[in-house]
């Protein structure tokens, strides 16, 4: 089933866009692609965290958990965009999508003082 989300800002790189739908790939938990409500064909591949990274455990900042309106942890979905190439798949640690379950409220968040990589190999982290 596809949820709406809704951006507190534009995805980085993908301004002016808000407005997207997180897609469940078949055959594969935890795999979304986020495509853009107005455009299907912009969309990042994203990871559910707690499904393929269960050790990541990033810290949200007061100010991003006000933005977003949540209330607990509980709320909180984390995703890890996913970027796939012929070396394998890299993930963004230090730049979570945060989304909030009870609202589709969602923001790429900037991990800023964790020591989170930006393309880190999924294979081993995964494993």
């Amino acid at each position: 089933m596809s949820v709406a989300l809704t951006f507190v800002a534009p995805p980085p790189g993908l301004a002016p866009l808000v407005d997207f739908v997180l897609r469940p790939l078949d055959g594969a938990a935890g795999l979304f692609a986020l495509e853009a409500a107005a455009d299907a064909g912009r969309r990042l591949f994203v990871l559910d965290a707690s499904v393929y990274l269960p050790h990541y455990q990033p810290v949200i900042s007061d100010e991003d958990v006000a933005v977003l309106g949540l209330r607990g942890p509980e709320e909180a979905m984390v995703l890890v965009v996913a970027n796939p190439g012929q070396a394998g798949t890299t993930v963004n640690l230090m730049a979570p999508v945060v989304v909030n379950t009870a609202t589709g409220a969602s923001a790429q968040v900037i991990l800023e003082g964790q020591d989170w990589p930006l393309r880190a190999d999924l294979a081993p982290l995964a494993g």
